[in-house]
């Protein structure tokens, strides 16, 4: 379909979208494809007084180490537009030193909290305006985590499409709000390091479209500026210059009416990339800064007709109706990616850090009340030794945990340790701490025994494949926490009958070890919590907040449990939908902690469930529009449920309905998330939660019909507290 009729299309069927309650995990979309229209008038106008120089300019990124940004266009003087800066990424503005080093996105996942979510990218984006970043890079919802110890999974916001999916609207809204563009990433197909630039990832219609299509497709709809494509090939294509992805799945299934950014140096041929649907090439040439497959080259190539100039024409406009969308052409300030921009936005990752720690044990042992003496063990419980940024873009292991490795990553403006926040209670409540700021095993009787309570700190890390940490380069090699974690457990057990045992992991490590135990009486899943990792534990361990996190994946009892390994060469992705508690349910295979799972101070009923549905079954038949059918996002069924806070203490839960598809539909997953929400109650206070379920959270992906269809039937609706704690269940038919 043509673009220009395509945003007129979508501007008519958005025009009825619908309001949705205010406690539905989603919210509607904003305005966007009048927006978009208004935009590409104005791009059409610019590009009337541009010469093919210019377009090829604006479609060309400088070069590696040329410019103040990772990534940067040349200034187009012909139409007023800026030198373009494109800055890493999904945690804030990388290489900043006036800047906040944001919650990684597995942490924002882990919160299950919507509205702190899109605060989240509204304070990144305005860190990145402040900046004069035009672009920032972020957020990441590829990798999907379908590996659960692929290197780059804690960029993402966890392993299901659809929690990735509501996470990545509300982080894109937020941080368009404040005027800059968003590149969601990496599309797609790219779940693990290992092989990343020469790897093929074969994955059949279904699965692309149900896992790991989803939560782009939502994305598009949040009208996110740019896309960016992956270093892997896609059923034997590279993915940045795949013309059934790029063109025929992101651009003309999905409406995009944004612009196909390259990952960095992942182009690998001048008319492919063009005609496969690539819009610009960042960072303009290889890392030695020789290989220019654009530029010049794509000047000869539009001149001899390889590449004809309307495609040309079209990558241009692309770039520039996204820089109109976001209304960069006035008043953007300049680029200084130095500038002070932090303002009150360490409130945000405070709160992140701490709604994202998930309680997976306790044993009356929490919350802390004023203990005479405190053991602290373990070399994460404090700051590395030299310094928190003290190794390039996080790239090792060394002292308490924030986030992994990798192009991903910021520098810390400032670290509060776990060790550093309990020693400042602690002298408030006149309690004694004693440290070991180290991970061997000897001397930890002296430092345990006695304490009232022993608390010790481990480990898991991982990222990006260009950095190796510790022999580990990306992918981590097994599920085992780092430092021989095990062992030390192990020894403060045999020390104290009262240890707590607090995580900080990029993701899911083999807990069975230490779950045996019976001197650990709880288990603080504390995530990646960046700058106030400490600040945010201490709220959690003496109980100003009640713990509210949920896990974003699942805790297996062994690595063989998930039934998928990194592949060391190309991944036929034979595993199809059956990732993560997907793949449990299946197989009928017990975890140790579920997805959604996550413990309180208090405790919730659930009562009273209602369902009204006008669902009818069926392929969807609306006009195309950004995120696909305009008919899919209409909402066919609600679902309510009561939720009580029958305990002591103010709280929040997370109530999560699963749909179970009707026999009539292919074979599918025992259940899968399509809603939740968070709901804050005081003690005795019930709240409403409500699940307003769209066309496309009924409907499989029909590779015939090459649509999205609702089954005839009857669907199983369970609401719970967990994928494998359902409270309450019910029925709807289409």
């Amino acid at each position: 379909m043509h673009l220009q009729s395509l945003v007129l299309l979508a501007a008519a069927s958005l025009a009825r979208a619908e309001t949705h309650d205010r406690h539905d995990a989603r919210q509607t979309a904003p305005a966007g494809p009048e927006a978009w229209t208004a935009a590409y008038a104005k791009a059409s106008t610019a590009l009337a007084k541009m010469s093919q120089s210019d377009k090829i300019n604006i479609v060309t990124g400088v070069g590696w180490d040329k410019g103040p940004c990772v990534g940067n266009t040349p200034a187009i003087g012909s139409i007023g537009y800026p030198q373009l800066c494109l800055q890493d990424g999904p945690l804030g503005v990388r290489f900043g030193t006036g800047s906040n080093a944001f919650t990684p996105g597995i942490q924002a996942g882990s919160t299950w909290d919507v509205e702190l979510i899109r605060q989240r990218g509204a304070y990144i984006g305005a860190e990145a305006r402040g900046c004069g970043v035009h672009n920032i890079l972020g957020p990441a919802v590829g990798p999907m985590g379908k590996h659960p110890d692929g290197g780059r999974n804690w960029e993402g916001f966890g392993a299901d499409p659809y929690l990735q999916g509501v996470a990545a609207a509300a982080t894109i809204e937020g941080i368009q709000s404040a005027g800059v563009q968003s590149t969601v990433k990496h599309f797609i197909g790219n779940e693990q390091e290992l092989n990343r630039e020469t790897m093929s990832s074969t994955i059949d219609d279904r699965t692309i479209h149900e896992l790991y299509l989803w939560p782009f497709a939502e994305a598009v709809r949040s009208n996110v500026a740019s896309v960016m494509c992956s270093y892997n090939k896609v059923n034997g294509t590279w993915a940045c210059e795949n013309d059934k992805i790029l063109n025929g799945l992101l651009k003309n299934e999905l409406g995009f009416p944004g612009y196909v950014v390259s990952d960095w140096n992942a182009q690998h041929t001048t008319n492919g990339a063009a005609l496969g649907g690539m819009d610009m090439t960042m960072p303009g040439s290889d890392y030695s800064g020789k290989s220019i497959l654009w530029g010049g080259q794509l000047s000869q190539a539009v001149s001899s007709n390889q590449v004809s100039k309307a495609r040309l024409d079209d990558m241009a406009k692309r770039i520039l109706a996204a820089w109109y969308l976001l209304k960069q052409d006035s008043g953007f300030p300049r680029i200084n990616i130095k500038a002070s921009v932090q303002g009150n936005h360490k409130e945000n990752i405070r709160a992140v850090a701490r709604d994202g720690i998930v309680l997976l044990k306790n044993s009356g042992i929490l919350p802390l009340k004023k203990p005479g003496r405190l053991a602290v063990i373990g070399s994460s419980a404090v700051v590395n030794p030299k310094g928190a940024n003290a190794c390039v873009d996080r790239g090792c292991n060394t002292g308490a945990l924030g986030m992994g490795w990798g192009s991903g990553t910021t520098e810390y403006p400032y670290f509060v340790a776990p060790y550093d926040a309990i020693k400042t209670r602690a002298q408030s409540d006149g309690t004694t701490v004693t440290l070991q700021n180290s991970d061997s095993t000897s001397g930890v009787q002296s430092v345990a025994s006695g304490a009232d309570a022993a608390i010790v700190f481990i480990t898991a890390n991982s990222g990006e494949g260009y950095i190796t940490t510790e022999g580990v380069a990306g992918d981590r090699p097994n599920l085992d926490p780092w430092h021989n974690g095990n062992q030390l457990v192990q020894a403060v057990a045999q020390a104290s009958q009262n240890v707590i045992v607090v995580v900080h992991s990029t993701g899911p490590i083999v807990l069975e070890t230490i779950q045996a135990l019976p001197g650990v009486k709880a288990i603080v899943w504390a995530g990646l919590p960046s700058q106030e990792n400490g600040n945010a534990l201490v709220d959690v361990l003496y109980g100003l907040v009640s713990p509210s996190g949920k896990l974003p994946y699942t805790i297996g009892k062994s690595r063989n449990d998930y039934g998928i390994k990194v592949s060391t060469g190309n991944d036929n992705f034979s595993e199809g939908l059956y990732i993560d508690y997907r793949h449990f349910d299946k197989e009928n295979i017990t975890p140790r902690y579920e997805f959604g799972f996550g413990l309180s101070y208090t405790n919730f009923t659930f009562s009273d469930i209602s369902i009204t549905s006008t669902a009818k079954a069926g392929p969807a038949t609306g006009a195309v529009a950004p995120g696909g059918r305009a008919d899919l996002f209409d909402t066919v069924a609600t679902v309510t449920a009561t939720i009580t806070n029958s305990g002591a203490v103010l709280g929040a839960e997370v109530p999560q309905l699963y749909l179970t598809l009707p026999a009539s539909a292919p074979s599918a997953p025992p259940k899968q998330l399509r809603g939740f929400v968070k709901l804050k109650l005081a003690p005795g206070a019930s709240g409403t939660a409500t699940f307003n379920l769209r066309r496309k959270d009924l409907s499989y992906w029909d590779t015939r019909l090459q649509n999205w269809v609702v089954p005839s039937g009857s669907f199983g609706v369970g609401v719970g507290a967990s994928s494998r704690d359902i409270r309450l269940t019910g029925t709807l038919t289409a």
